[in-house]
């Protein structure tokens, strides 16, 4: 089976949305994981969480490709054919580490 499918195309480098699913974060829910729409940067919660806002946000917007925004996670899906990859297809986002975001809440940014 290739490495890759005919929506590698449409993965981006992106930036993260938000530090948290973007939804549950609005509403104050919790989520299990983090997925990131390499297509736009979205970040929403995986479908073991309680409102599954990263398919929400595919069956929305037919963004095909999502990669886990968990540390040390390095794979991705294909929603549109129901694909693995481990490694994803493309680089992955840099994800900022806890003391980063501490700093710059601090310094107000």
């Amino acid at each position: 089976m290739p490495d890759t499918c005919s929506h590698t195309d449409a993965i981006s480098e992106v930036t993260p949305s938000a530090r948290g699913c973007e939804e549950c974060l609005k509403t104050g829910s919790v989520w299990v994981h983090l997925r990131l729409c390499r297509t736009c940067g979205h970040v929403g919660c995986c479908e073991d969480s309680a409102h599954a806002h990263a398919l929400q946000h595919f069956n929305t917007t037919s963004h095909p490709m999502i990669a886990s925004l968990e540390r040390g996670d390095t794979w991705g899906w294909c929603y549109v054919h129901h694909r693995y990859f481990d490694p994803m297809p493309g680089a992955l986002p840099k994800r900022r580490s806890g003391l980063r975001r501490l700093l710059d809440r601090l310094a107000g940014r």
